[in-house]
């Protein structure tokens, strides 16, 4: 007993040529359907160069095309071919001219002889097939489908609207259950023949004519009917990108196939001497008879999905612009945001630097200018610190800050005097850690030699702006790691908090702080706030401020010690 091979050809026909040859050295009979859509010319010149060859046979043309009947009906003539013209055959093995033997014929002979009545075809009902694409599972079944999804995708659409308008819906022919899997599959010549020999075939196949995708549905369904053992998987290796669309196999790709240790791989790019060379030529080596495991590299292909979908956190460019919604992180590594921190102490960026070695920025937001450390005109990656280069692209302008500096902690400046557009993706962004001293924009108001009416007017501006961005770092949609505090609250414990601060930004081998920066002078700052109260203006951000004076938490120079006798 033997395996027969049904062979499904419309290109590179040097390689399928090829390929039929490996087949025939094992001993495999092979039956060639060519696509219709070929010429003549084309298909002549592929019989003759196979004429040799008198285990290969060519069954009736069919006009191919995804996605319709034509693939069913190609196989189904082929293989009515090949059990009438080789009874010696046991297991028909359905491939395509892209397809490659990756492991020895005798091996896969040697394992279908231990199995003789088990057939390989992936069969699953829908609610079982998390892999289908395309919005179509169950009413792939109940709907008609006339159209070529290719070729008329309008009158596709169309038509599949008008029926789930009318709800029209087909009726199952009695006793089937819808099963899906992929169409390269390996049956018993009992299972295969029973399928192709019922007589209730005409039904069947007026049924799945009008099935989307039929030849991914037709044995997948009527094997259940007929099999005495099904292994629900196939023996070819196939794997498939997010859109459905197989992958194809390169040179580089020889390690890959070779651990996954299945009988045959799709697609080999027609190119790939190596593989061809490898895998075909009089070389190859017959390895264990392990059994094929295709999940071995699974968690390698659903890395590439997860890179081709998400790609790089972070990475923004010419060639790659991910969709927003599919990033789930804004920038490419952690950053931390202080908001009010500038305003209350007068060292703070110098303070931070040496206490964490990050590199510390102003207002990069700033509406004048963009405040690099050390107020730079130009930083990594020719960043510029025109605000108007900035403003281009917010959202752009912090992503390529990150992206530039990998490796180094940026920290920066922001408040309600600065470009808002980012605040909500400074709160929705996993990366950011975000500090705030709620209303300490008033200080430099404060500290300002102005008319108070300017700056009532200007602190209720102020006042607005932080308030809808608190609300966005407080929302069930922000993801940043976020710490607020009145001034109130801050400057009762200043050391405290600074810790916590510091201690979240993750430093290494980070001690306690031996000192903390400057506080600006507040006497009278309790005072400004009820004036403004007084004007109708009031500030609730800042927390509860005593009106007479505000606490002094300077460090009071020791006094003099003195000897009493």
């Amino acid at each position: 007993m033997t395996i027969g091979v049904v062979m499904l050809v419309h290109t590179a026909f040097d390689r399928a040529e090829q390929v039929i040859r490996h087949w025939v050295s094992g001993g495999c009979p092979v039956v060639v359907h060519v696509d219709k859509n070929v010429s003549t010319t084309v298909y002549d010149s592929f019989v003759t160069a196979v004429a040799d060859l008198p285990e290969v046979q060519f069954s009736k043309r069919h006009r191919c095309e995804w996605g319709t009947w034509g693939l069913v009906a190609a196989t189904q003539s082929a293989s009515e071919k090949l059990l009438a013209n080789f009874p010696d055959v046991r297991h028909v093995y359905l491939a395509s001219g892209s397809c490659m033997p990756l492991r020895p014929i005798a091996e896969l002979k040697r394992y279908l002889d231990e199995r003789p009545r088990t057939d390989f075809i992936e069969s699953a009902t829908t609610a079982d097939v998390p892999w289908t694409v395309g919005g179509l599972d169950e009413e792939r079944f109940t709907l008609r489908f006339p159209f070529s999804w290719k070729k008329n995708r309008y009158l596709f659409d169309r038509y599949v609207e008008f029926q789930r308008r009318i709800r029209f819906r087909r009726r199952i022919p009695a006793g089937l259950v819808p099963h899906m899997g992929s169409q390269w599959w390996c049956l018993t010549r009992q299972t295969l023949s029973a399928i192709l020999q019922d007589p209730d075939r005409p039904m069947f196949d007026r049924y799945f004519k009008k099935v989307w995708i039929p030849d991914e549905s037709y044995f997948q369904t009527l094997s259940r009917l007929y099999s005495q053992k099904i292994e629900s998987r196939s023996l070819t290796l196939s794997k498939f990108d997010f859109q459905g669309k197989p992958h194809i196999f390169y040179d580089d790709h020889l390690q890959l196939l070779r651990r996954s240790d299945c009988f045959v791989a799709r697609k080999i790019w027609p190119r790939a001497n190596m593989l061809y060379d490898t895998f075909l030529g009089p070389n190859s080596s017959a390895g264990t008879m392990a059994e094929p495991n295709p999940g071995k590299i699974d968690r390698i292909f659903a890395r590439a999905v997860e890179r081709r979908l998400r790609g790089r956190q972070g990475l923004y460019m010419q060639s790659r612009f991910p969709n927003e919604f599919w990033d789930s992180r804004f920038t490419s590594a952690p950053y931390s945001v202080f908001e009010g921190f500038t305003e209350l102490f007068e060292d703070f960026e110098p303070w931070l630097a040496r206490a964490t070695g990050a590199r510390v920025h102003g207002h990069i937001y700033a509406k004048e200018a963009v405040e690099f450390e050390g107020r730079q005109t130009t930083f990594t990656g020719a960043l510029s610190s025109s605000p108007v280069l900035r403003d281009y692209h917010p959202q752009m302008f912090l992503r390529n800050l990150v992206w530039n500096t990998r490796g180094e902690r940026q920290c920066f400046q922001f408040g309600p005097g600065d470009n808002q557009a980012v605040s909500w993706d400074l709160a929705k962004d996993p990366n950011a850690q975000i500090s705030v001293i709620s209303g300490a924009w008033a200080i430099p108001l404060f500290q300002s030699n102005r008319n108070f009416a300017d700056l009532r007017t200007e602190a209720a501006d102020l006042q607005k702006i932080e308030s809808d961005h608190l609300e966005a770092l407080r929302s069930i949609y922000a993801k940043s790691r976020v710490r607020i505090w009145t001034m109130a609250e801050f400057i009762e414990s200043p050391m405290e908090l600074l810790q916590t601060v510091i201690d979240e930004i993750g430093i290494r081998d980070a001690r306690r702080l031996t000192e903390a920066p400057r506080l600006v002078e507040l006497k009278g700052f309790g005072q400004f706030l009820q004036n403004l109260k007084n004007q109708g203006m009031h500030p609730y951000l800042m927390g509860d401020f005593p009106v007479e004076s505000a606490p002094d938490n300077r460090r009071q120079s020791p006094r003099k010690p003195y000897l009493v006798r």
